[in-house]
C-alpha cells in the first residue's frame, strides 16, 4: 500500500494511516492471523470490519484487537456467506459501515472458502445443490460481496481502493478429488482478472498463501478420496513443509505495502 514500507514491528503503528478494511473468513486459520496483523498498522479513526460464520471466535479475536488501543473501531459480522440470508446480512453491514468510513483506503480481502467433500471424485459429483451451494459460498458470495463494498465505499478522490482474493495452486494446477476446489479457486482468479481490467484504478491481488497449518490442511491429509493425494498432503505435514500461517499473512502485508504487483497478478507465496 505505501511503496517501499518496510515490515520492522518498530514502526508498524498506524503506518498505512486511515482505512478501511473488511475482511471475510476472520475467525480462524489465515484470517484470523491476517486481522493480528493488520489491526495495528490501521490509524486512529480506521474502521475494521471482520466476517465470518463462527460468532464466538469472531467476537472473541473482536474483542482482543480493540484492546490495542489505537483508536481502531472493530466491527464484526456473524453470517453464512453461503446463504442468501447470510449475504444480504454481510452486503447490509457493508452498505451500513462503508459510505460512513473515513476516506483514505479501502481494503477487502476475500479469504473465506471452503473444501468441498473431497472424498468424491469428479463422477460422484451429480447432485445439483451440493454443486450450486459449494459455488454459492465460495465463488457468488465473494462476487457479490466485493461489488457491494466497491460500490459502498465509492470513489473518492486521493482515496486508493484494494480488492485481494486469497487464490490457491489449486487454481492453477489440477488435483484429484478436488474438482470443487479448483474449480471454485480458477473461477474466483478469472473473475478477481476481470475487475483489474475494468478498473483500472483498483489494485486487484489473487495472493496464494502455500500448504497452510490449519485444519484444512488436515482434512485434506486424511479425507481426501485418492489415496495419492492423500499421501501428498500426509508427506507435506510429516516433512514440516507446512507453512505457519501468520508467515504468509506477513508476506501478504509485505506484498500491500511494496505495491508493486502487476494488477490481477497470481502471487504464489513461494514466488516472493
Amino acid at each position: 500500500m505505501e511503496p517501499g514500507a518496510g515490515s520492522g514491528a518498530q514502526s508498524v503503528s498506524g503506518r498505512w494511516g486511515t482505512a478501511v478494511c473488511v475482511l471475510t473468513g476472520a475467525s480462524r486459520g489465515f484470517g484470523r492471523s491476517l486481522a493480528r496483523l493488520l489491526a495495528p498498522r490501521l490509524g486512529e479513526g480506521s474502521v475494521l470490519l471482520l466476517l465470518a460464520r463462527s460468532a464466538a471466535p469472531l467476537a472473541e479475536l473482536a474483542a482482543e484487537l480493540r484492546g490495542g488501543g489505537t483508536g481502531l473501531r472493530v466491527e464484526c459480522v456473524a453470517a453464512d456467506l453461503g446463504c442468501e440470508q447470510g449475504l444480504r446480512t454481510a452486503a447490509a453491514a457493508l452498505r451500513e459501515v462503508l459510505p460512513a468510513a473515513p476516506p483514505g483506503r479501502l481494503l477487502l480481502v476475500n479469504n473465506a472458502g471452503s473444501l468441498g467433500d473431497i472424498s468424491k471424485s469428479f463422477l460422484d459429483l451429480t447432485d445439483p445443490d451440493e454443486v450450486n451451494s459449494y459455488f454459492a459460498f465460495n465463488v457468488t458470495s465473494a462476487l457479490c460481496l466485493t461489488s457491494t463494498a466497491l460500490q459502498a465505499f465509492g470513489k473518492r478522490p486521493g482515496s486508493s481502493r484494494t480488492v485481494v482474493n486469497i487464490s490457491s495452486l489449486c487454481a492453477v494446477k489440477p488435483f484429484k478429488n478436488w474438482a470443487l476446489y479448483c474449480s471454485g479457486k480458477a473461477s474466483r482468479d478469472m473473475m478477481f482478472q476481470v475487475l483489474a481490467l475494468e478498473e483500472p484504478d483498483i489494485r486487484v491481488l489473487n495472493y496464494a498463501p502455500g500448504p497452510l497449518d490449519t485444519d484444512m490442511q488436515l482434512v485434506a491429509r486424511t479425507k481426501t478420496g485418492d489415496p495419492e493425494m492423500r499421501q501428498y498432503f500426509q508427506s507435506l505435514q510429516e516433512s514440516g513443509q507446512l507453512i505457519d500461517c501468520t508467515v504468509s499473512a506477513q508476506k501478504l502485508v509485505n506484498l500491500l505495502e511494496e505495491d508493486t504487483f502487476s494488477s490481477g497478478a497470481h502471487v504464489d507465496f513461494y514466488d516472493i
